[in-house]
């Protein structure tokens, strides 16, 4: 499609119902109700009326009501640390601030973070961070955000700021605001009518968002799936939903993460149903789950059936504690008493007395499922009497990672179930029938496909023109694009600055500017080699010393011999007594490099070192 070009559409949005209370809290722990500071951000319907006759954000002094821009800073393109931004006038408000683990290209990082600096640039007009739920890929890059702009309130349910709450004590932040809300509340920020619509997800608290603009709706679907029996709660709130799209979407914004999948996605019913089966299959033998710490409704169906078979449970991974501890506070998970018991004293249960629940479902390395295969987990042997059952399905690109935990726990003698044997995982997104119902209810005039990778994003598009909408009114975005929207069309503005932000430990770097990781992967892909020299009175004093990590010798054994008279000729007509000790470096580096090219094919990091007697 032209990028550049216009469409027009026509229609109007009616007004909405009328505004529920949400409950506020500043800081972590407080519980109090509504606050003066609350009464003054969401406004009765006369409030609202009268703010929007005098909110210059909105409309300008000529009665023209502004465009809408939306911000791509994460999770088009990709699969994770999503982050959109919806600015009109004045106000910004954002969705979503997720973080996506390092890859092969990223090696010693310990996470990667949307790129804010369009956001920094305009702090001030930032009304709110609004959570769609409380999975990494959405709430991981909430601490490092707020470390730049500390005054953003930060929007969710219980169980999302609950998470969200355990990231903010590791960082030692203190005083964030934070706003609870449930579905079908409405909240004002700024020009923005925010309404909260309760859909289904693999985690508790999930939420689609309708957000009323001067321009119309704008509805972001977050990551959901149609589940009409789930576990716990309410399924999907198709009647709002439907209510939206008769009223009129100007923009859907809709996940792409399993369009690739025909049908409908199952529901987690059916992993109870076989985990029940598993339970009675496997009476005698100790069971072991590994699945994700964030599935509350798997974990919780995981209770209830080790109290109908009378097992204790044992948490193993840090993030499986945190996560239940924070989920049994705020009454998402119901634990009976006494069911949980410390990992560390497991030796005194028999094995069918217990069922042990762990982290470690896509095998990551110092996961606790990974320790237990690789016979390193201080708590648990894993051996001949042990069935293991891994209740997740691998994410693309861990796939090595999950089947080599398994082949080291069949190596110890236990019995695995996983995926491709049992249905004992379920997808929290939906499958292209889903999507249809979600366009077919939604009507909207123009759609963006947003999380997942561009051939997800792709496919996406495609099925919306199958389902009737102009190729002109599909956008397919990339990081750091911003489309501007209203009544009469949609059109792409130039971009902002836009990309990732690499965490390791306590730094921060920009991925693009990264030395540290071209220094690494050509550490990782072709070693190095350090050259120490040493000068005085203007002379080298001895032989340069050299030495080497990571790299294959495959020439002849005078190989040091021939570096030293390599250096010795690049530094002979180099006036040592008056030169810079830069240049003389780089003429090492350069000499010693051009040899182990020509003769190796090889390019390893080569390091000069130059100390002045």
């Amino acid at each position: 499609m032209n990028e550049n070009k216009k469409i027009v559409s026509t229609g109007k949005v009616k007004p909405r119902r009328k505004e529920k209370s949400p409950t506020l809290k500043k800081g972590r722990g407080d519980k109090r109700a509504v606050t003066e500071e609350k009464q003054k951000r969401i406004k009765t319907p006369k409030q609202e009326v009268k703010a929007k006759k005098s909110k210059s954000s909105a409309v300008h002094a000529s009665g023209k009501k502004n465009a809408v821009k939306v911000v791509f800073l994460g999770g088009v393109g990709e699969i994770g640390k999503n982050m959109t931004a919806l600015e009109c006038g004045d106000d910004i408000i954002i969705i979503d601030a997720g973080a996506i683990f390092p890859t092969d290209e990223t090696p010693g990082i310990d996470l990667i973070v949307p790129d804010v600096t369009y956001l920094i640039e305009n702090k001030n007009k930032i009304k709110g961070l609004l959570l769609t739920h409380g999975h990494e890929d959405h709430i991981g890059g909430v601490p490092y955000l707020l470390k730049e702009i500390p005054a953003i309130p930060v929007i969710g349910t219980k169980l999302t700021l609950a998470l969200v709450d355990n990231k903010l004590r590791e960082h030692r932040l203190n005083d964030v605001k934070q706003l609870t809300v449930a579905p079908d509340e409405v909240l004002r920020l700024g020009c923005f009518k925010v309404r909260f619509v309760n859909v289904n997800h693999s985690i508790a608290g999930a939420l689609a968002i309708a957000i009323e603009t001067p321009q119309g709706i704008i509805f972001h679907s977050g990551d959901f799936k149609i589940d009409l029996t789930p576990v716990a709660g309410n399924p999907i709130d198709l009647k709002t939903i439907t209510e939206l799209g008769e009223k009129g979407v100007l923009l859907y914004l809709g996940e792409s993460t399993n369009i690739e999948r025909s049908g409908y996605t199952m529901s987690e019913t059916v992993v109870g149903t076989t985990l029940d089966r598993l339970f009675g299959e496997n009476a005698t033998r100790r069971i072991i789950i590994a699945t994700f710490a964030s599935n509350v409704h798997r974990l919780q169906q995981i209770m209830d059936l080790a109290v109908k078979y009378k097992r204790k449970v044992a948490l193993n991974g840090r993030s499986m504690l945190n996560v239940v501890e924070a989920a049994e506070k705020i009454g998402e998970l119901h634990v009976p008493d006494g069911v949980i018991v410390d990992v560390s004293k497991i030796k005194n249960l028999s094995a069918e007395q217990l069922v042990i629940v762990s982290t470690g479902s896509q095998g990551e390395p110092m996961s606790a499922l990974t320790r237990m295969a690789n016979g390193d987990n201080a708590n648990v042997t894993v051996g001949e009497n042990d069935t293991i059952i891994i209740s997740a399905s691998p994410i693309p690109g861990n796939e090595k990672l999950v089947y080599r935990v398994i082949n080291n726990l069949y190596r110890k003698g236990a019995q695995v179930v996983y995926e491709s044997l049992e249905n004992i995982h379920v997808s929290g997104h939906a499958c292209r029938e889903e999507h249809k119902i979600m366009h077919n209810l939604l009507h909207p005039r123009f759609f963006i496909p947003v999380h997942g990778e561009y051939r997800h994003l792709k496919k996406h598009a495609l099925l919306a023109q199958d389902l009737g909408m102009k190729e002109g009114n599909v956008f397919i975005a990339d990081i750091g694009d911003c489309v501007e929207i209203s009544q009469k069309g949609m059109r792409k503005l130039s971009g902002v600055p836009s990309g990732s932000r690499l965490i390791d430990g306590e730094g921060i770097e920009d991925e693009k500017a990264s030395v540290v990781m071209q220094d690494r992967l050509q550490l990782s892909e072709e070693g190095l080699f350090i050259v120490s020299i040493a000068v005085s009175g203007g002379e080298v004093v001895g032989e340069p010393a050299i030495n080497s990590r990571g790299f294959v010798f495959d020439f002849h054994r005078d190989y040091n011999k021939e570096m030293r008279e390599v250096i010795d000729r690049a530094i002979s007509g180099y006036n040592l007594a008056n030169g810079n000790v830069d240049e003389l470096k780089r003429i090492i580096k350069r000499a010693l490099r051009n040899y182990l090219l020509k003769k190796t094919k090889q390019s390893p990091m080569v390091v000069p070192v130059v100390v002045q007697l």
